[in-house]
């Protein structure tokens, strides 16, 4: 049962980013530090957070919770359980039709999850730059 009214849920759950979410502030903070130079919200299926139109490559940025992560920073909901899990479900299928379709287009994919990001930011720098060289 949810501590809070349900409209109260629907007004915190809709103040939620899409884009220039934390975790991606954070990544483009720094790889713009190491030198890297990128473009956001690049118009490709899916809409990548980042993308390096020159090498082809594209990072999405995942929320753990939104896209199903099942580690500890996601956790279940506990009022409306049919409505949060077929979402959940409906946004793992489209991303992994995103990559197909980014794939085909030729380009490479990188999927960050907020975990690794809360983490450790370095080692997650660490993984782009040898993705990119």
């Amino acid at each position: 049962m949810d501590k809070i009214t349900s409209q109260a849920r629907s007004r915190n759950m809709s103040l939620i980013r899409a884009k220039n979410t934390k975790p991606e502030l954070l990544v483009r903070k720094a790889l713009f530090k190491l030198g890297f130079r990128y473009r956001i919200h690049y118009s490709l299926p899916g809409k990548p957070d980042i993308t390096f139109p020159s090498k082809k490559i594209v990072i999405f940025i995942h929320g753990c919770f939104w896209h199903g992560h099942g580690c500890k920073v996601d956790h279940s909901p506990k009022s409306n359980i049919d409505f949060w899990g077929s979402k959940i479900i409906r946004n793992r299928e489209r991303d992994l039709i995103n990559e197909d379709k980014l794939t085909k287009l030729g380009w490479q994919t990188l999927t960050i999850w907020e975990c690794e990001i809360r983490r450790d930011i370095n080692n997650v720098t660490k993984l782009i730059k040898n993705k990119l060289f």
